[in-house]
């Protein structure tokens, strides 16, 4: 017997919140991706054009790409848009797949964004300690707002994946909560 969807009103506003800390985020940062385009492209007519080395540009390039990447990929997952082997998957049934996806977050993604958190967190709280800055000099002084994305995409994983798993436990109970918006094509 199928359960409509509104059955389970309070879990499904738990997945609502939960995705919409990753929207936010997701679209937040997206905005990182045009100020690294910036960057690099004044990295190049700098170095090519009036032959200056910056390393603080540098650094700046390369601390863009990683805030870009570490914390939007819960957007991405979110989105269903990480590349996925899918021979088997795309062939499920919506039951068979919300297992798929119930037994991935559990077994895999969830654990192993524990262990990430669990293992950065100290690894950032120590750069955090001191303020971490650049060995290079020149650099930039911000290190440890560096080391702070690893923890945090860990968190953002670990929000999106109760989400994924809710939503799947929810399929598989009956309910139709209504899906994840397909990868986003617009910003």
């Amino acid at each position: 017997m199928a359960v409509e969807t509104g059955t389970f009103p309070r879990t499904e506003r738990i997945i609502a919140a939960l995705e919409a800390v990753n929207e936010a985020v997701g679209r937040t940062v997206a905005w990182l991706l045009v100020a690294l385009v910036a960057v690099v492209v004044l990295v190049v007519v700098l170095r090519y054009g009036l032959d200056i080395g910056s390393i603080a540009l540098q650094e700046a390039a390369l601390y863009l790409h990683a805030f870009a990447f570490m914390l939007g990929v819960a957007y991405t997952l979110r989105h269903d848009g990480h590349v996925r082997v899918d021979i088997f998957y795309r062939r499920l049934s919506q039951r068979g797949r919300a297992a798929v996806d119930l037994a991935g977050t559990l077994l895999l993604l969830l654990p192993l964004m524990g262990f990430i958190l669990a293992v950065s967190w100290g690894y950032a709280a120590g750069s955090w300690a001191r303020l971490e800055g650049s060995p290079e000099p020149g650099g930039l002084p911000l290190v440890f707002l560096l080391k702070s994305a690893i923890p945090a995409m860990a968190i953002l994983m670990i929000l999106q994946g109760v989400a994924l798993a809710l939503r799947s436990a929810l399929r598989l109970a009956g309910g139709a909560p209504p899906e994840a918006e397909p990868a986003a094509r617009e910003l």
